[in-house]
């Protein structure tokens, strides 16, 4: 058990959980299809050959997940919108009830309009799906407006991309490689079109969520270096600098100039500025130069014939996922981000960090938890501005090609009976927000705007 108090955060900061709403949700049949419906009901998909018709039943218990949040402390819930719901009759009409009520729980609705569950009958491949979602979103900043000030466009469009259409074991199961560049560009184009739509509805702060890590090349060697560099270009500047920038780095800069789109004149809309840079942490990754044996991205084989291979992180505990636990890398990442970037690096927000574990009793989790938030004040220390920390996730959830094989929750869910079960990770993160609050003197408003400029 961790006993060390945790050092103070900044006043106003915003303490949270996150989820999505095809891992949560369930009540499929009360939404159009999504890729995820369609993927899922292909055999062999799914690890356990669930889907998340169902899933939590969040639906029909949000009022119930709501008083757990409340009981948990948090001053905000970042979770989101689901596109094919809002899309059948009466679909928003959940999310007015979901936001009365975090609301009247004194916690600030923190919505993400775009978390994978994209409409079966559009495809990211197309440049049109951008502007629908444009669309989309102005509906329901539209609805949500009033009650809502804080916004989340997309989240992991690399994680999207690359899963779901470069290698295909994710929805909508695509296995492009390189040619599935393309959907990252309309994603992040999608993002840019999405916060001129919600400036346009009198959003007050508005932010992407990215996942990022570190790169480390497994040797000195310059073929390793040469690899790394290759493999940070696509997993986090290609992401980060059209946002940040306005550019894209030259290597993808390049495969996406192929006369048939005008990068130049998309990227001023991806560069629409934000006030926060949402960033989801989990691992750093280390990076060779192409090896003879296969490699394995987060438990995913890779093709052969790839510019690099990911090795192994020796020497560091492991995740139920696999996923080697480095809080150090959380610290490096936000500092190196401010060194790099700048003043073009809006304040940050923690959008996602957790891990899965299994049990009640789930100390590992605990230690996880607090370490990650040592490394992150040591960021604040270091210079860097952030403003919040969200916890993935409040409840074990439908955990995509894993089904329900894995526990991301501060709350234990029962999958046969839906019953939710506080975990001790849940009850050391209460303790830990009543210390911050106690420490901040007249405590955490949930209404100050402390996650915008």
């Amino acid at each position: 058990m961790v006993t060390n108090p945790m050092p103070p955060f900044p006043a106003g900061f915003l303490w949270g959980v996150s989820t999505s709403a095809h891992q949560i949700e369930g009540a499929a049949e009360e939404r159009e299809p999504s890729v995820w419906d369609v993927f899922t009901a292909e055999p062999g998909r799914v690890r356990d050959g669930s889907t998340a018709a169902v899933a939590c039943d969040h639906y029909h218990r949000h009022r119930e997940d709501v008083a757990l949040m409340a009981g948990l402390g948090v001053n905000a819930y970042r979770f989101s919108v689901s596109w094919p719901r809002v899309n059948a009759p009466g679909g928003l009409d959940f999310y007015d009830r979901l936001v009365d009520d975090l609301c009247a729980a004194g916690i600030r609705p923190v919505p993400t309009l775009f978390h994978w569950d994209l409409p079966a009958r559009l495809d990211w491949l197309e440049r049109d799906t951008a502007a629908r979602f444009a669309e989309y979103v102005s509906v329901v900043a539209a609805r949500l407006g009033d009650r809502t000030q804080h916004w989340i466009t997309l989240n992991e469009p690399a994680e999207h991309t690359l899963l779901g259409h470069a290698l295909g074991v994710h929805a909508p199961g695509k296995r492009l490689l390189f040619d599935a560049l393309p959907a990252a560009h309309h994603q992040l184009l999608a993002h840019g079109l999405a916060v001129q739509a919600l400036r346009a509805a009198g959003a007050v702060s508005v932010g992407i969520a990215n996942s990022h890590g570190p790169t480390w090349p497994a040797s000195g060697e310059p073929a390793d270096v040469e690899a790394a560099e290759l493999y940070d270009v696509l997993l986090n500047r290609m992401f980060a600098e059209p946002v940040l920038l306005g550019t894209y780095p030259r290597l993808v800069g390049d495969l996406l100039s192929d006369g048939k789109r005008d990068v130049g004149a998309d990227l001023g809309v991806i560069a629409e500025p934000v006030d926060f840079y949402g960033v989801n942490y989990y691992a750093p990754t280390r990076v060779g130069a192409p090896q003879d044996t296969g490699t394995v991205f987060g438990g995913v084989p890779l093709p052969a014939g790839l510019p690099f291979s990911l090795r192994r992180i020796e020497g560091r505990p492991v995740t139920d996922s696999g996923w080697p636990v480095v809080p150090e890398g959380l610290t490096e990442l936000l500092t190196g981000f401010r060194d790099r970037y700048g003043d073009r690096l809006p304040p940050v927000v923690i959008t996602e960090n957790g891990c899965s574990c299994e049990g009640l009793d789930d100390q590992d989790r605990i230690t996880y938890l607090d370490a990650h938030l040592r490394a992150l004040h040591r960021a604040i220390e270091a210079g860097v501005e952030v403003r919040g920390y969200f916890v993935w996730s409040l409840l074990d959830n439908f955990e995509w090609a894993e089904g329900y094989a894995r526990r991301f929750g501060l709350v234990h869910v029962d999958h046969a009976t839906l019953t939710r079960t506080p975990k001790a990770s849940y009850a050391w993160f209460r303790q830990v927000l009543r210390e911050q609050r106690s420490r901040e003197g007249a405590g955490i408003r949930p209404h100050d705007e402390g996650a915008g400029r």
